[in-house]
């Protein structure tokens, strides 16, 4: 079955490191020795900090950015209490999107029916809270980018 990695959000850092990996491969089809090396470290390396979950600061975006995911920002973001948001373009917006928003809704408003009522598992109900809270402050924010439309560049040809 395939994963929908959207909706996963790591619990810790070592997690987060070891589904970047896992994104890596089956998104991108790059084994460990191809992220260690188009990161510039040696895979022994590489391995030693998804084995104990600790990779120096200074690696983590050029790990992510290899990898193709944010899992260990959003985890650092999260522990903080805070919600990390992908930054709108600005775009017009497609079915998909409402139809995204809409059961994301359902689905946080059902598990949390359910939680309360102690029929659902507290870990898949903040998942679900934040999936939406995420959409939602996408939608906000791409809604304001057509408030403050940004600059056109005019060249000289013009």
């Amino acid at each position: 079955m395939a994963r929908n990695w959207n909706r996963i959000i790591p619990r810790n850092t070592l997690e987060a490191m070891r589904l970047c990996k896992d994104y890596a491969k089956a998104k991108r089809n790059l084994s460990v020795e191809r992220i260690a090396d188009r990161m510039g470290v040696s895979a022994d390396n590489l391995y030693s900090w998804l084995g104990n979950g600790k990779m120096h600061l200074s690696l983590v975006q050029s790990y992510e950015h290899v990898c193709g995911c944010t899992f260990i920002s959003d985890h650092l973001t999260h522990a903080q209490g805070n919600l990390s948001v992908k930054i709108p373009s600005g775009r017009s917006l497609q079915d998909a999107d409402l139809l995204k928003m809409h059961g994301s809704f359902s689905k946080t408003m059902a598990l949390l029916a359910d939680f309360y009522a102690g029929k659902a598992d507290a870990n898949e109900t903040l998942n679900a809270i934040t999936d939406h809270m995420q959409t939602a402050a996408w939608h906000r924010g791409n809604v304001g980018k057509h408030l403050e439309p940004e600059f056109d560049f005019v060249t000289e040809e013009e």
